[in-house]
């Protein structure tokens, strides 16, 4: 900049530049608000699915992200990457990933809705007693027992 021009901060964080000639421009830049969420600069590590494993593909895509979760590179509240993004990342059909979702969904892990983000709901601890809890909610159906019926027992339990 020469000794013509002015460059100063506001006190709410914006900058500016005045140039001293007669087709003068002011140039204002704002900071952010609001600092990128943290899990944009560490985004998830995933690896390619196996396609010689007998598991299948979206059971692999699950495990792929609940490892990933589990080492901490999401949290709960941290946003996942679009079905898209993680299908062309782990090399498989956009729908294979939206079955694996579907099944972190269920499990407690991961919130989904359309048109909006796929958000971490809980840690996989969470996920593995929801997963036993219907596991056993199988049970006692095939026990004859109704969910009304198991919850009123478990209630008693000490």
């Amino acid at each position: 900049m020469d000794s013509s021009s002015q460059s100063a901060e506001t006190a709410t964080g914006h900058h500016w530049t005045l140039d001293n000639n007669p087709n003068a421009t002011i140039i204002g830049v704002m900071r952010s608000v609001k600092p990128p969420p943290e899990s944009a600069s560490d985004p998830l590590v995933l690896t390619e699915v196996d396609r010689s494993d007998p598991m299948p593909l979206h059971d692999q895509v699950a495990a792929e992200i609940r490892r990933a979760i589990a080492e901490g590179e999401a949290g709960p509240g941290d946003r996942v990457p679009q079905a898209k993004d993680l299908a062309a990342v782990l090399g498989v059909n956009t729908n294979t990933v939206l079955r694996a979702l579907r099944v972190l969904r269920d499990e407690g892990l991961l919130e989904l809705g359309r048109g909006r983000a796929i958000v971490v709901a809980g840690t996989p601890e969470r996920g593995a007693v929801v997963a036993r809890m219907r596991e056993f909610l199988d049970f006692a159906r095939s026990q004859g027992y109704r969910r009304d019926e198991v919850l009123t027992m478990m209630e008693s339990l000490p």
